[in-house]
């Protein structure tokens, strides 16, 4: 008798780094492994906040998120998005805000592109370290303005924030919207700790049991090397989710966070994910040590 294919709800963001990596399962280019996939597409906070209630079997979420769900879920080794002396960027119009060796955010508006996100995590350790850092201008308190992702240009050139912290395709975008670097995370994290920022990662629910999310990961990987294999078809599908971003930019934007971190996070990525962990419990920015569980 034959068994009906197991659905998984699968969330990801509308990103064309997510939809290159998914392009196998979403057109079933390759052996399912008895799955059905249910695409879940929405931006990255709001899956933040659908794996908080454990709604999805496995999502893709932001590795601050990830403080708060190691009960539920595993991470699997496939799929991260890292970025190795890159990563989210603060922006500000043109001469305006901080000179000199930082960004002055005292008294300052930052449009945050959600509470949970691994940027938001990764600026407020920016801030705890400013004065150890190259940045040591950087002051505090500043007040994070939470807006959607892709309002934060607006934001800031409405005058509702100072600083927009800006993630997916605007860090190779911001010059051509008229805005100016203010710091570099990633750079920025590269030189504090040596190591690579994990940005994302795609979490799976243990409730599934060791063997579906063993074979699911497998499968997983096996998309995400088929995108990797056959670029050009991958890249077209993943050229629908990239808000207009010209073919050169998109290809660009996906080898930034579809690399060999994304196929195997690795002992080195797997460093980068426990340090900034461990750092955002040491600055108490999170409740409690995580001991991420990998598969």
């Amino acid at each position: 008798m034959k068994t009906s294919p197991q659905l998984i709800r699968v969330g990801h963001s509308p990103d064309p780094d997510d939809a290159f990596m998914f392009y196998a399962l979403a057109h079933e280019k390759i052996d399912m492994r008895g799955f059905r996939v249910e695409h879940v597409i929405e931006d990255i906070e709001s899956l933040n906040q659908r794996a908080l209630k454990g709604e999805l079997e496995v999502t893709a979420v932001s590795c601050h998120a990830f403080a708060y769900l190691s009960e539920r879920y595993a991470v699997m080794r496939s799929g991260a998005s890292v970025g190795d002396d890159y990563g989210p960027i603060l922006v500000k119009k043109p001469g305006s805000g901080g000179r000199g060796s930082g960004p002055d955010f005292e008294n300052k508006k930052i449009a945050v592109p959600g509470k949970l996100t691994t940027a938001s995590l990764v600026l407020q350790l920016y801030a705890k370290t400013g004065s150890n850092s190259p940045h040591s201008a950087l002051r505090m308190p500043y007040k994070a303005v939470f807006t959607p992702f892709d309002k934060i240009f607006d934001a800031v050139k409405n005058g509702e924030a100072d600083y927009g912290l800006i993630i997916h395709e605007g860090q190779i975008t911001y010059e051509k919207h008229g805005f100016e670097l203010a710091a570099d995370l990633g750079k920025w994290w590269l030189a504090h700790t040596g190591l690579p920022l994990p940005l994302g990662i795609d979490i799976i629910r243990k409730d599934l049991g060791p063997e579906t999310m063993r074979r699911f990961a497998e499968l997983f990987r096996e998309s995400i090397q088929y995108a990797l294999n056959h670029r050009k078809e991958a890249l077209k599908y993943a050229s629908r989710f990239g808000r207009g971003l010209a073919d050169d930019l998109n290809d660009r934007f996906v080898g930034m966070y579809v690399n060999d971190y994304t196929v195997e996070l690795g002992a080195n990525g797997e460093a980068g994910f426990r340090r900034l962990m461990d750092e955002a419990y040491a600055a108490k920015i999170i409740p409690h040590q995580v001991k991420p569980e990998f598969i």
